[in-house]
């Protein structure tokens, strides 16, 4: 009679190795994937913030005048259709701290749906209020305001970005030597949206532990 010998089969040190090398290398791809996204996400708001300079420049070179500060009977005449918008025409533009991510001052307002009745950006020309400002690739609120955080004239400041954002709008616009809140990008912590304000804030660490969001702000011109 003959005897069936009964093997027990499993993964031998090696097999278990190469497995685990695999789920290394799976886990650096994920994680090296994650990064990616998140540093083009902080290459588009830089982006954004650029291009909505790039159109606020544009309309000065075009019009001699600053878009939210001309009257709503020179859109009229322009043949723009920006509802009731617009400034008061004396060459410079009222747009407070606290109403950056409100839009509720007749120049914030004005300024988006300027831009846009004149093709410089896209968008309804006619929005009103938090609806008509845009969004930044972080999904924040990006809004205009004079002087915020002590720079000089308009700037464009976008709300809700990350400790980790906020570090990496700040190097690539200041530059990586730049101690934060000197140069040409400022901004605060807070609960979102922050509105800046007049001062210029503290140098503030950027904790990447931290849960709290910033508001980043720049010069338009």
């Amino acid at each position: 009679m003959k005897q069936i010998k009964s093997q027990q089969s499993g993964f031998t040190l090696i097999e278990i190795a190469i497995v685990l090398v695999i789920i290394g290398l799976l886990l650096g791809g994920v994680l090296k994937g994650q990064e990616m996204i998140e540093n083009s996400r902080i290459k588009s708001v830089v982006t954004d913030m650029r291009g909505v300079s790039t159109a606020f420049t544009g309309y000065f070179d075009r019009y001699r005048a600053l878009p939210g500060d001309e009257t709503n009977a020179v859109a009229t005449g322009r043949g723009w259709n920006v509802g009731a918008a617009g400034g008061n025409g004396d060459g410079t533009l009222v747009m407070a701290q606290a109403q950056t991510f409100t839009n509720a001052a007749a120049e914030q307002a004005a300024m988006w749906q300027f831009l846009r009745a004149s093709g410089f950006l896209t968008g309804d020309s006619t929005a009103t209020g938090v609806a008509a400002l845009p969004r930044a690739g972080t999904g924040g609120l990006m809004g205009a305001s004079v002087t915020p955080y002590a720079l000089q004239g308009p700037s464009i400041c976008v709300s809700a970005l990350t400790h980790k954002q906020a570090l990496g709008v700040d190097t690539i616009i200041d530059g990586a030597a730049a101690a934060n809140n000197t140069g040409d990008a400022r901004g605060a912590a807070g609960a979102a949206p922050l509105a800046p304000t007049a001062a210029a804030p503290a140098a503030t660490p950027y904790n990447e532990t931290l849960a709290t969001t910033w508001t980043m702000c720049r010069r338009l011109q």
